[in-house]
Parts: C-alpha cells; sequence; structure tokens
C-alpha cells in the first residue's frame, strides 16, 4: 500500500464450493478517490464488494481496508464504512427522521448528536420539509436519498454505493450525482457499482472492468476509451435486405465492424470523412449517425453483448 492507499487487495480469491466467483484480483484504491466496478451479472462484482464491505472473508489472498485486515479487525472497519445497498431498506411505516434517529443508535452515537447529525443530513439529501412523512410516502429518488444520508451517519471515510441510482427518473440521477460529487469534494472516498455507464463516466475517477471473476481493464475512463475503442463510432442502418451485404464493401475504412442485426459500428477516428468513402461506393444507408466513443462501447468490447444469468 502506498502512504494515500485507504484500501489494497493482492491475489483476492472468493470461491463457493467448485465455482469460483472472484478469481484473484490485485486492486488499489486511493483515499479521496471515486472508484468504480463495472461488470455483467456474475462477474463477480458483489463478492468482491461484500469483501470490501468486511462483511465476507476471502478464501484467499491478502486485503486491507485503512491498512486493517478485515478478518481480524472487521467490526473496527466497519465502524469507519458507510454502505449504501442496491436495494432501499427502510422502515416503511416510521418517518424520515426516525428513520434515521434508529439506524444511529447501531453505531452507540448520543441521542443529541444523532438528532443534529440527521437535521444536518435531510438538509444534505433535500429532505427537510418531509422529516416527518412516512418513509412509504416518498419518491423513489427521495427514498435512495434517504438512504446515502443514512449511511452518512456514522461519517464514513469510506463509502460504498452499489448501484446508486437504479431505476430512478433523469433528474433523480443527476440530483443523486451532485450529491455524491459534494461528498467526494469532503473528502469521502466512494467505491461504486452501476451499469449505468455515462454514471460510471460522469462520477468515476478510476475503475475496473471485471468479467468471469477477474478484472480484464482497468484505468481512468477516458484513458480506457482511448485504449480499446477509437475516437468516434459510425452508425450506419440498411433496409430491409439486412446489414451483413455491405460488411465486405465498407470494412476497409473502419479499425473495426461490428454487425449487430438492426445496424453496423463502424469504429473509426473521423466518422464524417468515412461516411463520405461508403457513400462513395455506391452504399446508402437509411440512415447515419457519427459519435464519440463512449465507455459503453468499451465495456461492450470487453465482455461482449450476450447475456449472462
Amino acid at each position: 500500500m502506498t502512504s494515500d492507499s485507504l484500501l489494497s487487495a493482492r491475489g483476492l480469491v472468493k470461491q463457493f464450493g467448485n465455482f469460483r466467483a472472484v478469481d484473484g484480483i490485485d486492486v488499489s484504491i486511493e483515499r479521496g478517490e471515486s472508484f468504480g466496478f463495472l461488470g455483467p451479472n456474475g462477474a463477480g462484482k458483489t463478492s468482491t464488494m461484500r469483501m470490501i464491505s468486511a462483511v465476507s472473508q476471502p478464501t484467499a489472498g491478502e486485503i486491507r481496508i485503512f491498512g486493517l485486515n478485515p478478518v481480524s479487525h472487521g467490526p473496527e472497519i466497519r465502524a469507519r464504512l458507510g454502505v449504501v445497498p442496491q436495494e432501499d431498506t427502510l422502515e416503511l411505516e416510521l418517518s424520515v427522521m426516525n428513520n434515521l434517529l434508529m439506524f444511529g443508535r447501531y453505531f452507540d452515537i448520543p441521542r443529541k448528536v444523532i438528532r443534529q447529525r440527521a437535521t444536518e443530513l435531510l438538509e444534505f439529501a433535500q429532505l427537510s420539509d418531509r422529516a416527518d412523512d412516512k418513509c412509504d410516502n416518498l419518491s423513489g429518488g427521495m427514498k435512495r436519498r434517504l438512504t446515502i444520508a443514512r449511511s452518512l451517519l456514522n461519517q464514513p471515510e469510506l463509502l460504498i454505493l452499489d448501484e446508486p441510482t437504479t431505476g430512478l427518473d433523469p433528474q433523480a440521477r443527476h440530483l443523486l450525482w451532485d450529491r455524491l460529487y459534494r461528498l467526494k469534494r469532503d473528502g469521502v472516498t466512494l467505491i461504486i457499482t452501476t451499469h449505468y455507464m455515462d454514471e460510471a463516466e460522469q462520477l468515476c475517477d478510476r475503475l475496473v472492468v471485471m468479467d468471469q471473476g477477474r478484472i480484464v481493464a482497468e484505468g481512468a475512463p477516458r484513458a480506457l476509451i482511448e485504449q480499446y475503442s477509437t475516437r468516434e463510432v459510425l452508425e450506419l442502418r440498411f433496409g430491409a435486405e439486412g446489414q451483413e451485404p455491405y460488411v465486405d464493401r465498407i470494412s476497409e475504412y473502419a479499425e473495426r465492424v461490428e454487425v449487430l442485426p438492426d445496424r453496423l459500428l463502424l469504429y473509426v477516428h473521423d466518422g464524417d470523412e468515412v461516411l463520405r468513402a461508403v457513400h462513395a461506393t455506391g452504399a446508402t444507408p437509411e440512415s447515419a449517425l457519427v459519435r464519440r466513443s463512449s465507455l459503453e462501447d468499451v465495456f461492450l468490447r470487453l465482455t461482449g453483448r450476450t447475456l449472462v444469468d
């Protein structure tokens, strides 16, 4: 670990019977970073997050959180963590304020301090005007903000967020992003899993892509795009005859061509120039779109487009 490392894992393995969910990964997270874990279902993200949260012991390898071994110092580590689970686990029949007051008692925080922190956190989450409302009456976005506020009651040094904006509308997602930016600015280290590639690009300083229990790529979002994709992607849609008849005719103009049922993806450095070349061959797509390469292009190239159950 470097002097700034908050978490370090070497050769981390998690095995369930004959199934190896996490297969010898190495990762280091620095203080103050926003670090992401991306991967399809079954990639090993959940098992990794449980070990990072000090609630599941590794089968093999070494992990240090705050310089401590979670096997022997689990309670001490968990007292310094905040965890936002994928599913909200609020007490729906209690008021917003009482949810925070009750949760604070788990950390043996004095009642006066809990109430003061709860009041501040409701303001942070923009829920002060709903303090006396039952949680059952809140919208999905409000419940998510309350769950994040609850995770901050113990003033954690490390906040772990599992799919923090799943199921939220765009306005609620962006409001949550704003709350997370503020936490990072205040020095809280964030570890995030998400299926939203735009979210990972916005929130993560660095990230890893996991597949089949292993890390297949690591770096800053923009650096990964530059390494695994081209500057632009040209999307072409042809008519009822399908896409395949045009592949051989236009593939020489792209670094890589991906054939999808409804369109061709040409990975290129200058989409407009390649589009002119495509028209010069006599091919006439029904529609064409030039866009910047994204983290989603990288993710699908590394993990494939096939669904994993």
